[in-house]
């Protein structure tokens, strides 16, 4: 990303295409007097902050009028970016917005980059960089509770807690300083070297409690990749469509309907599952089928979470004897299917093959045990539900578990040099190490090549 040095930037902050309304969004120091050229019967630089005026858009060139609006005008520094703001609320069509942008343009601001706003909310000091990196996860949130942990992350749960650890780790270096630089008693070494072991115990739990959440936040973030496997006609596009609620994969009686991989998101017991239905698994000689197949197995490695499918309805066949191998090591649930017909399976029997893996009985036809396989879904990968982890500061952004786990090994290193009794001085160097790990979160310390990362895979205009 460029370096803007703070000129005014303008972009469309809403979805492209027909709507009741656009938002032309406006930022910097010139915005005010940007908009004011192109509002016609309103000076807007008399109107108070934070009021939204009524007007009308015109060329300044022609004095042809493009769009009745309504123009929102926010002055520094209550603004998303600490700027002066305005927002020009359009009609929302294509041909209005755009040329409402272009005037814009025209007339004193240039095109924001992708995540420009919030970059500038972050350098002038609105959110930390880990606030920031949770606008997106809430607007890619996918379920009720993978919002309430971006909107936490936002709110600066996360923030608050890594401050306070990076403070701890601060006091404690400055009092290390002080013992080395003005030692007074001749225990200054072991008592030094203690304080030291002390704080890095106690910060290092911390780090680990975070860590352990990572595997449920990122799932909350990023949602679980989800294969749906089985002989053909067993009911896995069945059961996509009734999780789904809706006709999405073809359903026949047909062995070999579903000859490529179908993926959809969907919320279960809010966990957020990006669903695969797989072709049936089987050897074939359909060479289309074939593809199909081979693709199904990609999806199964792949795969988090593995949904197998048997058919209550005939006996284990060799090839369900082989699904039930190749998945042994994956996270997965058995599903019998299709016990609304006589069973010729012995669900006692296949219980004690499986072990732990959870074995849900279910008909899709009747729509029974569908609500239970949510359940067990949401219990696997949330121990006691997902409704327990509520309130809890949690880690969701893969950047941030890695920095995390950096942390820990300095720490790690810290307590390790202060069992092999190296000098405190040499020690310090990996708290401080832990310290500025832990400010890359936060935003403390970072390098502009990584702003530019991070902000580049935002949506425009936001």
């Amino acid at each position: 990303m460029a370096n803007s040095e703070f000129d005014t930037i303008a972009a469309i902050s809403t979805p492209a295409g027909e709507g009741g309304i656009s938002i032309i969004r406006i930022s910097g120091s010139d915005a005010l007097q940007v908009a004011n050229q192109l509002v016609k019967d309103r000076d807007l630089t008399k109107v108070a902050s934070h009021t939204i005026n009524y007007g009308h858009i015109i060329d300044p060139e022609t004095q042809e009028e493009v769009d009745e609006v309504m123009v929102s005008v926010m002055l520094a520094p209550k603004t998303y970016t600490k700027e002066d703001v305005v927002e020009i609320n359009c009609h929302g069509g294509l041909l209005a917005t755009n040329r409402t942008l272009q005037l814009v343009l025209s007339h004193g601001a240039r095109l924001a980059e992708p995540g420009e706003f919030t970059k500038r909310a972050f350098l002038n000091g609105r959110l930390d960089l880990s606030q920031a990196e949770a606008v997106m996860d809430l607007i890619r949130a996918k379920t009720d509770q993978s919002m309430q942990v971006a909107l936490n992350q936002l709110d600066g749960d996360l923030s608050r807690l890594i401050k306070k650890l990076r403070q701890d780790i601060l006091d404690v270096l400055a009092q290390v300083e002080v013992n080395i630089d003005y030692p007074e008693y001749d225990a200054v070494e072991e008592m030094t070297s203690q304080m030291l072991k002390e704080k890095a115990t106690e910060v290092r739990q911390h780090l680990v409690a975070l860590l352990q959440s990572a595997k449920q936040g990122k799932v909350l973030r990023d949602g679980l990749a989800t294969a749906i496997i089985g002989r053909p006609n067993v009911g896995k596009s069945s059961l996509l469509n009734t999780l789904l609620h809706e006709d999405k994969a073809i359903v026949t009686s047909v062995a070999g309907t579903t000859r490529d991989v179908i993926e959809e998101y969907v919320n279960v017991n809010g966990v957020p599952l990006r669903l695969i239905d797989t072709a049936g698994i089987r050897k074939t000689d359909d060479q289309v089928e074939k593809i199909g197949v081979e693709r199904s197995r990609q999806a199964l490695n792949a795969a988090d979470l593995v949904l197998l499918l048997i058919d209550a309805s005939r006996e284990l066949t060799g090839e369900d004897q082989q699904l039930l191998t190749a998945t042994e090591k994956k996270s997965r649930i058995v599903i019998l299917n299709k016990t609304d017909l006589p069973t010729k399976v012995d669900a006692n029997q296949l219980k004690a093959m499986l072990g732990d893996t959870p074995l849900i009985k279910t008909s899709i036809t009747d729509h029974t045990g569908v609500d239970q396989l949510g359940e067990t879904i949401a219990h696997l990968f949330f121990n006691q539900g997902i409704e327990s982890h509520q309130g809890d500061v949690m880690v969701t952004n893969a950047r941030h578990i890695g920095l995390l786990h950096q942390a820990k090994e300095a720490l790690d290193d810290v307590l390790k040099g202060l069992a092999d009794g190296m000098p405190v001085d040499l020690v310090q160097i990996d708290m401080t190490r832990c310290w500025d790990l832990l400010g890359e979160i936060t935003g403390d310390s970072y390098q502009d090549e990584l702003l530019d990362q991070l902000f580049s895979q935002f949506c425009l205009g936001k």
